[in-house]
């Protein structure tokens, strides 16, 4: 028969005081010579305190219990307000009562600052322009913000409990892709797909959101459209303006009569004025439309280390010192990335031309990607503000596409282009990091 923890504590505290019980009732009894009176007075006493002690040590070793048992069924309920009096320090029962109520203390800021949080992320959720779904493992919805009912046109309380596939979300939200044209009963357009997993209290959710950009891409635009107007103007204005001014000249000397002496020299010199700058523009709608019209890369396999060999080779006017590095393979179009480090070992030997420096291409193996990095001596950059800004050049007779052209390819390869001054001296490194594999 098992006891409960009170009951053995009696139990413990009245075996504990049965051997003096014992005794003191042999020397009332049979030792001393008593009247049965005072031996059945003395008898009722001491029976009555021994078990009168044991209660009330087994009471003395419960009520804690059930104090510290009261404080946690508060704590699990929520309610962090109660707290133990008997918290001393100078006891250890005082020290685990006062442990208690700390950890009560500490469970209601944090249950404040979560319920702070909550509400603060509710709001944000309600305020933000930004539709935001949450459904869970049967794809039926549990959570939408305001922008979520405004685009599908119905209230939360029409929404919750509806499918994916209800709501017109089921491709979006099981496809993989981060863009789509489409229209909803509250809003049509461009919208950007972003997808993720959490759970609440165990369960797993699923959170779909869906942001409108299709603004941001028109104003995009229109800023883009705006910059080619204004550089094609420019050029536009610096090649027609003498064409303009020396073809009016040359009107009015051939109305002369008599025509002057140098007629033809002047007739001459300004038709040639005019057919250079005719073939600067056109060198220029040629420049543009070039860049206007890059292809998709053709991609297949290549080795880095002859690649790179080949292209120091075409480049005859300084010697360039290699590095070599592990053995690479590369997924990317031959052609393409040929003209990319074309374009860099051309602006670095530009550039160390100027100063007598020396030019070191090199490349190395980080994880899933090569870093190929290309350095020389020359002055270095004095601004990197307009290094990819098409038609800016600071070189006579540059066209101001070959930096554009660069960054281009290095990102219709998944790469990255950049261009820093160095630090450990005066030049510049060029540095392009596209994915590639150890060649084995």
């Amino acid at each position: 028969m098992a006891f409960s923890h009170e009951r053995r504590i009696q139990l413990t505290s009245l075996l504990g005081g049965l051997p003096a019980v014992a005794v003191a009732l042999g020397i009332l009894w049979w030792i001393g010579d008593y009247t049965p009176r005072i031996q059945w007075t003395f008898t009722v006493l001491i029976v009555g305190f021994w078990l009168g002690t044991a209660s009330v040590i087994r009471e003395n070793v419960a009520q804690p219990l059930r104090t510290l048992a009261n404080l946690l069924e508060a704590m699990r309920e929520g309610d962090y307000s109660i707290r133990a009096r008997q918290a001393e320090n100078e006891e250890a029962l005082g020290e685990a009562l006062q442990q208690v109520n700390a950890i009560g203390e500490t469970l209601r800021t944090q249950r404040l600052g979560a319920l702070e949080a909550a509400t603060l992320l509710r709001k944000v959720m309600e305020e933000i322009d930004v539709a935001v779904f949450t459904f869970d493992e049967k794809q039926r919805l549990r959570l939408v913000n305001r922008a979520g009912e405004r685009l599908l046109g119905q209230l939360s309380e029409e929404l919750l409990d509806q499918t994916a596939e209800q709501l017109d979300l089921g491709d979006i939200l099981n496809g993989n892709l981060s863009t789509v044209q489409r229209s909803f009963p509250g809003g049509v357009g461009r919208w950007r797909i972003s997808r993720g997993h959490f759970r609440e209290e165990g369960l797993p959710l699923e959170l779909l959101v869906l942001t409108d950009v299709t603004r941001v891409l028109r104003e995009e635009e229109l800023q883009a459209w705006q910059r080619i107007v204004r550089v094609l103007g420019h050029e536009l204005n610096n090649s027609l303006t003498p064409i303009k001014s020396i073809s009016g000249s040359l009107e009015r000397i051939l109305k002369q009569n008599p025509l002057p002496e140098d007629w033809q020299t002047d007739t001459q010199r300004g038709l040639e004025i005019i057919t250079t700058r005719s073939e600067n523009l056109s060198r220029f709608m040629a420049s543009y439309a070039r860049l206007a019209r890059l292809p998709q890369p053709n991609k297949r396999d290549v080795s880095l280390g002859p690649l790179l060999t080949h292209i120091v080779q075409l480049e005859t006017r300084q010697k360039i010192q290699v590095i070599p590095g592990p053995d690479i393979l590369l997924h990317a179009d031959r052609e393409q990335l040929e003209q990319l480090l074309i374009n860099l070992l051309r602006n670095a030997v530009d550039a160390a031309m100027e100063t007598h420096g020396e030019v070191i291409i090199s490349w190395d193996w980080n994880v899933s990607q090569v870093e190929i990095s290309v350095l020389d001596e020359g002055p270095g950059l004095a601004s990197t503000a307009n290094l990819f800004v098409p038609f800016f050049t600071t070189k006579p007779g540059g066209s101001g596409i070959g930096l554009v052209l660069s960054r281009q390819i290095a990102e219709a390869h998944g790469g990255v282009l950049t261009l820093t001054n160095r630090l450990d001296r005066q030049g510049c490194e060029a540095k392009l990091i596209i994915p590639a594999r150890l060649s084995f």
